[in-house]
């Protein structure tokens, strides 16, 4: 598949995924939802990949939002559609095995916050500005957004923000556990490369089973999730990267992952 929308940079098994859409902010439109599906398959089907930073060209936008010109003319039955295409692409990104870091490099707003949010870690420019104002075109967040965002923030703080339609700063975002860190814009990218060749040196059975045991547990009962975490604690034993852990700790060397 040629992509008309994305740029892909690989080093250090490491993919670096930007949205290239800077004159529209880049503004997911059909053609950019249909890429970004294509391109994380291909990305989570590859063992050399071990981290991925998604990020926007330019300096204004990560993802400014949905693209309202084409969505302004869509019938009931078309738009649930599309909600439907952008919401299982999003859980691809949430529930996929590899840790995806959004670089937030300035407006994250609609369907830009509700892309963000589906990444399991926000590294935000301190010039970013992050919302769901959809309100104020008339309708709802329709990407996850009433969904994932009280789940981050609190159901008080969710409400607020999709109510009035309002962009927060970067440093609010923090605040309230929007984002995971906030720094200069000239360091955002290399920020987010450290912190995915940090995560790209562990081994990678347990990042996808941590990953598991958070994002599936937290859909559950308490008692269930604590079980469902028992269960993935113990098929860790059943791997030779915890016998190297647990080895090259009692042996004071660094481990030398096999990721099996």
């Amino acid at each position: 598949m040629i992509y008309k929308n994305l740029l892909l940079e690989i080093r250090d098994n490491i993919a670096q995924l930007t949205i290239n859409r800077p004159k529209a902010l880049n503004c997911l439109n059909p053609q950019t939802l249909v890429e970004l599906s294509q391109m994380f398959a291909e990305l989570q089907k590859n063992p050399e990949i071990k981290a991925i930073i998604l990020t926007g060209a330019g300096e204004k936008a990560f993802v400014a939002g949905g693209d309202v010109a084409a969505m302004q003319p869509l019938g009931p039955l078309e738009a649930r559609q599309v909600a439907q295409q952008a919401q299982q692409l999003f859980n691809d990104i949430e529930y996929g095995d590899k840790v995806v870091i959004a670089a937030v490099n300035g407006y994250a707003l609609g369907g830009g916050c509700e892309l963000a949010m589906a990444c399991d870690i926000r590294i935000a420019a301190d010039s970013a500005k992050l919302g769901q104002p959809e309100i104020n075109l008339g309708i709802i967040p329709g990407w996850a957004g009433t969904q994932r965002l009280p789940r981050l923030v609190g159901k008080g703080k969710a409400k607020e923000l999709m109510l009035t339609g309002d962009m927060i700063t970067a440093a609010e975002a923090q605040q309230i556990g929007l984002v995971n860190q906030v720094v200069s814009k000239n360091e955002l990218l290399n920020t987010a490369w450290r912190m995915a060749k940090k995560i790209a040196g562990k081994s990678q059975i347990a990042i996808q089973l941590i990953k598991q045991a958070v994002d599936n547990g937290m859909e559950m009962d308490i008692n269930k999730a604590f079980a469902y975490e028992a269960e993935l604690f113990g098929l860790c034993f059943a791997t030779e990267d915890q016998k190297e852990g647990m080895a090259a700790f009692l042996e004071k060397r660094p481990a030398a992952w096999k990721d099996k």
